[in-house]
């Protein structure tokens, strides 16, 4: 036989261990060349640069 609960969980102590599953919303900062919201610590998608060098060129979007 497998293991088997001694007990119930009740719905207090699952809640107190789900308590911190929750998702988290992205951390968002505005970039400082072009001003649109980008991840922190990330290149910014609009403009291509991070901490003031330019990382990549970004490409232009199909109309």
């Amino acid at each position: 036989m497998g293991a088997l609960p001694k007990q119930r969980v009740s719905h207090a102590r699952k809640g107190e261990r789900r308590a911190h599953f929750h998702l988290k919303l992205p951390q968002l900062v505005l970039c400082p060349q072009c001003r649109s919201p980008r991840l922190a610590h990330h290149a910014c998608p609009k403009c291509g640069t991070y901490r003031g060098r330019q990382v990549f060129w970004p490409k232009e979007r199909k109309r």
